[in-house]
Parts: C-alpha cells; sequence; structure tokens
C-alpha cells in the first residue's frame, strides 16, 4: 500500500542531499518571514484570537508572538500565519503551499519534544516530500473539484512530520496518513467571496495532521488504502487523471522540495507568469497606465478557472484578499504602481478608481493545453498604446520557481520587507539550522524581530 510504503521512506529517511537541506533552509526562512509579515500587519488576528483561546499546555511557541500553547494550537496559529497573506511558496506540480503546512508542525511538534534542528529540518524535508507528491499525483485535480489541495494534501504531509518527531513506529505512521485522509478538504468558495477560509486551512491541515499522529500513537487506526484503495482521497476528492503510484515513485531520488518556488509578489501564483510579462513589456517600452489602450493576456486553462473567474467582480475586489485572486485587477494595479508589494493589497488600495479603470480593459485569451501545469506556463501579454504602438511581454515561466530561484539577496530583502526591517540575526540562526541543538535560537530571533518592529511602529506613531 501507497501510505505504509511512504511512512516507511518517512521514518526512515537520513540521507538528504544537500541540495534537498538547503532547499528546505530557504522555504523556512521564507516561511518565518510570511509568518512574521502576517503577524506585523495583523492578517491572521482572528486565528490567533481563537488558537489562544485553546491553550493546552505549554508545548509549543506562536511564532513572533512568545504565546506557548498545545502543539496542536501553535501549528493552528502558525499556519495561518504562514498563509495568510498568500506570500508563501508554491509547488508548481501540485499547486499547493508546502511551507504552510510543513512549518507549523515540523516546528510545534519539534520543539514540544526538543528535536535537535537537524532532525527538525530532515522531518520538514520528508513532509515537503510528502505535500508535495500527494498533490501532484492529481494535477489541478483537487481544484476542480473545488478544493484547496493544500488542505487536501496538507493533512497528510503534517501527519507525517509529526509521526517521525514523534518517533512513531511505521504501522502508527500509516493509521495516522489513514486518519489524516478523513480530515481533508478545504472549499474554494472564499474565491467568490474573499472569505479569510483560504487563509486558515493550512492551520487547519496542520493542526489535523498532529492530531492524527497523537490519535494514532493511542491506537486509533486509519484505512493504509487512503491513497490507493476505494473511497479513497482521490476517489473522493479529486476529478481527473490521477496517478497515486507517483506519490512513492523515485523516493529519495527526485527531491520535490528542489522544486518548490518563492514568489515574489504577494498574489495567486497563477498570475505570476502574466505579471512577469507585463514587466517585461514595461522594461521593454515605458509607459503609464494612461497610455494603455488595452492589455491582452494569454492564460493557461487552469489559471483562467481561478484568478479570470467572470461569475465573481474581477474589477472592483470584493475584499483585499479576493484582489490576489483577480488577474485584471493585479496586472493594473502592477502597471499602476509600476510594481506590486504588500501595500498594494492593502484595504484603502484595492477601491482605487485608476487601478479598476485599467483592470477594465484587461483582456485575456485562454491558450490550449500544452502539458505544462498551470504554475509552471509561460506568460505573454500584448499591450496596445493609444497611440497606436504595441508592446510584447514574455517569461517562460513566472519568477522564483523551482528552475528559476530567487537568489540569496530576493530572498533576504523579501524577508526583511516582510518583518519591517533587519533582521540579520534571526536570517543567520534560521540558515543554520542544521546546526541548532533545538529550536530556542530560532524562536528567540523570531520573538525579538517582531518585537523590533513593534518598537519601530510605536515610535512612529
Amino acid at each position: 500500500m501507497i501510505a505504509r510504503e511512504l511512512a516507511r521512506w518517512a521514518l526512515g529517511l537520513t540521507d538528504v542531499p544537500a541540495a534537498a537541506r538547503q532547499a528546505a533552509v530557504r522555504h523556512l526562512l521564507d516561511g518565518v518571514g510570511t509568518a512574521l509579515g502576517a503577524y506585523r500587519t495583523g492578517a491572521a488576528t482572528p486565528a490567533l484570537t481563537v488558537a489562544r483561546d485553546l491553550g493546552g499546555p505549554d508545548e509549543a511557541t506562536v511564532l513572533g508572538t512568545g504565546h506557548r500553547l498545545s502543539a496542536p494550537a501553535a501549528a493552528l496559529a502558525n499556519g495561518t500565519l504562514v498563509h495568510a497573506l498568500d506570500f508563501d511558496d508554491t509547488h508548481a506540480g501540485g499547486l499547493v503551499h508546502a511551507t504552510a503546512v510543513v512549518l507549523p508542525a515540523a516546528f510545534a511538534v519539534g520543539e514540544q519534544v526538543g528535536a535537535s534542528g537537524r532532525e527538525v529540518l530532515t522531518a520538514a524535508v520528508a513532509g515537503y516530500e510528502t505535500a508535495c507528491r500527494v498533490a501532484a499525483a492529481a494535477p489541478h485535480g483537487f481544484h476542480a473539484r473545488g478544493l484547496h489541495a493544500t488542505m487536501v494534501a496538507g493533512v497528510f504531509s503534517s501527519a507525517l512530520v509529526a509521526a517521525r518527531l514523534l518517533g512513531l513506529d511505521v504501522a502508527q505512521a500509516t493509521n495516522a496518513l489513514g486518519i489524516a485522509g478523513s480530515q481533508a478538504g478545504g472549499l474554494l468558495a472564499f474565491l467568490g467571496t474573499g472569505a479569510s477560509t483560504k487563509q486558515l486551512h493550512p492551520g487547519f491541515a496542520s493542526q489535523s495532521g498532529i492530531i492524527a499522529a497523537r490519535l494514532a500513537a493511542a491506537g486509533a487506526t486509519g484505512p493504509e488504502t487512503v491513497f490507493d484503495g476505494p473511497h479513497g482521497v482521490f476517489d473522493a476528492l479529486a476529478q481527473g487523471g490521477v496517478d497515486p503510484h507517483s506519490i512513492v515513485a523515485d523516493l529519495g531520488d527526485r527531491w520535490e522540495t528542489t522544486r518548490i518556488g518563492i514568489k515574489p509578489y504577494a498574489a495567486c501564483q497563477l498570475s505570476h507568469a502574466t505579471m512577469g510579462a507585463t514587466l517585461d513589456a514595461m522594461a521593454r517600452e515605458p509607459f503609464g497606465p494612461e497610455d494603455v489602450s488595452e492589455i491582452h493576456a494569454q492564460v493557461h486553462p487552469d489559471s483562467a478557472s481561478v484568478v479570470c473567474d467572470t461569475s465573481r467582480d474581477l474589477l472592483r475586489p470584493a475584499s483585499a484578499y479576493a484582489a490576489k485572486f483577480s488577474l485584471p485587477w493585479t496586472v493594473a494595479a502592477l502597471v499602476v504602481d509600476r510594481g506590486v508589494s504588500l501595500d498594494t493589497f492593502e484595504p484603502h488600495s484595492i477601491a482605487r478608481a485608476e487601478v479598476s479603470e485599467l483592470a477594465a480593459r484587461v483582456r485575456w485569451d485562454v491558450t490550449e493545453p500544452s502539458g505544462l501545469v498551470a504554475a509552471d506556463a509561460p506568460g505573454r501579454v500584448s499591450i496596445r498604446l493609444r497611440d497606436g504602438r504595441v508592446v510584447e511581454g514574455f517569461v517562460r515561466r513566472s519568477e522564483g520557481g523551482g528552475v528559476n530561484p530567487l537568489g540569496r539577496d530576493a530572498l533576504v530583502a523579501k524577508f526583511e520587507g516582510n518583518v519591517g526591517g533587519r533582521a540579520s540575526g534571526l536570517v543567520d540562526v534560521v540558515e543554520a539550522l542544521d546546526e541548532q541543538p533545538d529550536l530556542t535560537a530560532v524562536l528567540s530571533a523570531a520573538a525579538a524581530a517582531a518585537a523590533e518592529f513593534a518598537q519601530r511602529s510605536q515610535e512612529q506613531r
């Protein structure tokens, strides 16, 4: 059975290639940054409030806050924090936000059991492989059924991370996967309303995965056919082509951890290629929003169904979060602002008439299926200016992807933008995670960084 084979591999993992370890460190650093950015901007306040109410024994820390809660409660908070800005990483093949479900479980259970930094990192790699492979076994298949792949795949990832750190055996870890499958879900209904449920999905997944591992340790059982049997997760929740056996194919040889992309923009990944093509056009021929007659984009069909869905108002999004899932609005804001930052998606920014007016001049054609997944497809735009000139823009794939990664300087700049200033001490300790005796230094440095930007904010008032 696939679940048993995956559990056996994850529990026995010791030899992780340097490239996979380095990639995991980069993604954990990026995840800490997006979590602190969400905390700084108040984007996850409801989840933090409820997590504190859940309380429990002092097992794990909520990033940036210093609050210590039970490991499941801390994972709920941290998963929501990492994903709240929609600025966290994406695995193109599975269209899954991997760090948002891996980091919360690895940090919460790792802190609970006093695991070394190396063991936390190894468990995280097992989690990254699980989340990416489960999601990629049904390319866009969960989304096609109206489900968020991050939550579907994330419960399995978190369950295995927790199982490894808690010292479960193969039978127990297999049961944990089976139990986790009954908590897989996450409706995409937020797309039409801008509701915050998407932000909560990784927190739900991380919390549920830890609870699944604890239940298995206590003797509860789950179906080991959760991936490959009748009524399993793919039968129930996926649509289209599915290849469950790809989950365990080439385990230990092919490392999906190295193929996760780090976002340069705090918007839906499915708009990034079009944004990159627009920036390419802007670099070729400078122009302003007042010069534009029409922007015409070529959009992958799976991207169009999410970011070009005309059943909702793409020109005047229902919320700042909904704006992140409107390709016309995001491209228009990019042209108006000459770039995209966290400020682009502040509530006061989405009501700007000049952005909505330009968004009304954004058109798109849905491309023919090419064999490429949506998040790794090229971007192409044709921009007609009012004086009759036409400017073309093209990128082979969005910036930051596994084969087109952000350089360290760009990653650190993004990190500092999220945390509100320089945080070199935090960067250093996360990058040295492999050598840390436990998570104390990382969590302390995160709390110090949060305190610094809180003090700066107070001084600026």
